[in-house]
Order: structure tokens, then sequence, then C-alpha cells
């Protein structure tokens, strides 16, 4: 082993050491950076034992998708690893088929890394990657959150989403691949000057002769991002003393909140609304502060998938019934993004919001506490057309749904957010 192949393991090895217990998961998708990562991975497990399962998903966008599944997954044979390609069922096109297509990447992952027992999943983001997204969220004139750039890890979905190769140019990853004849697929979109990504690219390589490199942008994301996390310190501290969690909701105390700094009011709202949609993004500056200045006026708001009920005391942020009425999941698959089942006994289960009609059939929810508002978007199980139990609406057993990670981790998240 080289010095540079030394390197890359060692950098690889160190960010996997920390995933904990059990297997990790390697979102591969063919093209050089997942590849190398792949490889890379697969002699870190046969010198230390780690268990490694790869996955890949086929969105169906490209004519060429399906062979390049195929080509990791025969990669996969070769090294003796398990690999596991996933479809994506997408309906009529319309809105952001890109955006729509990256969220459904995660979940679809998150999904499988559930059912296999996998706590983490890395991501081949490299420090070029790093540079275009600071470029690109420049562009839309971003903030100390944006311009910090990608997270080494971060928690959404239920699951935790690791990038050990930020460190690490994409050409070096190249070079690996190529010194040692392994082979990686090319995606023609890298050459699509349409895509702001690839016009983030050539702007960086125009920028080079300043002495504006990838490594260069990938500093100051650093410096950005430890901004970035004395604020989140900040925002903690505020949601210790004026919040609470109740049946998955995040209920802010109207004096406290009031009291604080705008931006750590912002920080805190757009968490809230991050938590409770299950969403990766929280939603534009504008719309949040449209949003907060409703809530000032004690006017009840709907943003992100999410609706803000005020009173006297407050803010109760819960989940918009239009945004999960046509959500289903079967166990052990997430809800919504963040609800598990408990219960021994979920053969034949699916889970669903409550709705209006669900809720009929629950003759003690008043006696929760809960508005009717966020018992319709609560998660229930159903036996086909038969309502098995509303936890959150007082209908069987009270602990059978829960938040996957628990409601603490809407406080231990804004660290990580």
């Amino acid at each position: 082993m080289n010095a540079s192949d030394r390197r890359l393991t060692e950098t690889l090895q160190r960010a996997l050491a920390d995933c904990g217990p059990g297997p990790v998961g390697l979102a591969v998708s063919g093209g050089s950076d997942s590849m190398a990562m792949l490889y890379l991975a697969a002699a870190v497990a046969r010198e230390t034992g780690l268990g490694i399962h790869v996955v890949t998903v086929n969105h169906g966008l490209r004519p060429e998708a399906a062979d390049e599944a195929a080509f990791v997954a025969d990669v996969c044979a070769s090294l003796d690893l398990p690999h596991r390609t996933l479809i994506w069922e997408k309906g009529p096109a319309s809105g952001n088929l890109q955006a729509q297509a990256r969220d459904a990447r995660y979940r679809l992952m998150a999904d499988w890394a559930t059912s296999q027992g996998i706590s983490t999943i890395a991501l081949a983001h490299t420090r070029d990657d790093q540079a275009e997204t600071f470029l690109m969220r420049l562009a839309r004139q971003a903030g100390v959150d944006g311009l910090s750039g990608m997270a080494l890890r971060r928690a959404a979905f239920g699951t935790t989403w690791l990038r050990p190769l930020l460190s690490v140019g994409r050409q070096e990853l190249r070079q690996y691949l190529t010194v040692h004849g392994h082979k990686w697929c090319d995606d023609p979109s890298n050459e699509d000057r349409s895509y702001d990504r690839i016009k983030a690219r050539d702007a960086l390589a125009a920028l080079a002769p300043l002495g504006i490199d990838a490594g260069v942008l990938s500093g100051v994301t650093d410096h950005m991002a430890q901004a970035r996390q004395a604020l989140n310190v900040q925002t903690l501290a505020a949601a210790r003393d004026c919040t609470t969690i109740a049946a998955g909701d995040v209920l802010i105390r109207r004096a406290p909140f009031q009291g604080l700094p705008p931006e750590i009011q912002r920080r805190l709202l757009v968490h809230a609304l991050k938590w409770v949609s299950g969403a990766e993004y929280g939603p534009r500056a504008t719309k949040v502060f449209d949003c907060l200045t409703s809530l000032m006026e004690g006017r009840q708001a709907t943003l992100h998938g999410c609706l803000l009920l005020t009173d006297a005391q407050g803010v109760r942020v819960t989940r918009e019934y239009n945004a999960v009425a046509d959500t289903v999941a079967t166990p052990p698959q997430f809800w919504d993004g963040r609800w598990q089942v408990v219960s021994n006994d979920i053969k034949g289960i699916e889970v669903r919001a409550l709705g209006p009609d669900g809720l009929l059939q629950c003759p003690d929810w008043r006696e929760t506490g809960v508005p009717r508002t966020s018992l319709l978007a609560s998660p229930s199980l159903w036996d086909g057309p038969t309502l098995i139990a509303a936890p959150m609406a007082g209908l069987g057993a009270k602990g059978c749904v829960k938040v996957a990670q628990g409601d603490d981790s809407f406080y231990q998240t804004i660290i990580s957010d």
C-alpha cells in the first residue's frame, strides 16, 4: 500500500470508526467518488471486520441508471459485500423533479437501513462537492448555515448520514481508482451546463488563478461551520428554556420566545418545522420571516407541511394533515420519516394518518388534551379498513407508536442540524 492509499484508507477508517456497533451502509451510485469509497471501505472491512452493506438507488431518470446499478452489484459481488438496488416508483412528473428524486433517494435508503439494522449510511461527497455547494449557496445569498456547507455528520429521516471523504479531492480519488485499475461510470449529466452544480464547477476553475480553489473554499466553510455551531449552542439553550414536546409536537412558550434575539427565534422555529415535518432542509428565509410575524401577532400559520397554532400561552408546531393524508408505511418502515411502531403484533398492519374518519372512532380524544388538528395528522395503526390503535387520540396502547429517536432528539439534533 503506497502513501496515498494509506492516507485515504486511514481517513475513511477514522470516520467509520465512530459509527458505533453494527454494519455501516454505503451509498454507491457507480460514479468515481462512490466507487473509490466502496473499494476503500472494502479494504477497511478486511482489516477491521467492519460490516459493510451497499445500496444503490435507481431513480429511473436516465436510461443508463439500471446498467450502473448492475455494475455496482457486480463489483460488490466480487468484493463479497451485500448489495441492494432500490427503485424509485415515481408518480406523474410535476414540480422540481430533481429535488423530488433527491428526497426520494434519502427516504428509500433510510427505510432500507432501518430494515437492515443499519444506523449510519456513508455518502461519497468530496472537498470539490463542498466547494461547489458553497458557490451555489453564495449565489442564493445564503447566510451562515448555507455557507457552512455540508456537515460531516447529520441526522435525517431517522438515519445518521456520514460524509467521510469531505477532506479528500475528487482527483485524488480518481487517481486511486486509475492506479488500481478500477472502473467507474461517468454520468453524462456532469457535462450538462444547464445544471447549477456544473456551472459552479466551471466557476471554480475560473477562480483558480486568484488562488480560490476547492481547498480554500472548504476552509471558508469550516470557519462558517464554527460560527454556525456557536449559534446552535445558543439555540439549544433557548429551546431548553422555552419549549416542550407533546405528542410529537413542539410547544413554544410565548414569553421566553419573544425575548430571544431574532436570529435565535428564526433558528429555533426552523428546527421545530424540520423536526415535526421530517424534512431535511428548512423553508426559505422570507417565508420564515412572514411566519414569525404572524405568530408574534397571534395569528395561526401554515408552513413546511406544518400547522402553527397560537394561543395566549404560545405556539404549537404540529403536522399538517394534508401533508400526510396519503402517507402509508408498513413496519418496520418509519412513517412520515420519524414515527416508529414498537408493538410486537404488527403483522399486516399499516401506519397512516388518523384523519377525520379515524378520529370519529376515538370517543375519548378530547380527554388527551391534544388539539383536533394535531390528532388528524397523528400516526395510527390500521388493519385494512379497521382502525387498530390511535395512541395520540387515546385509542389502544399508548406507547405502540413513538418518535423513532425519542422526544429528546428534538434537542439533541439542534447541535447537529
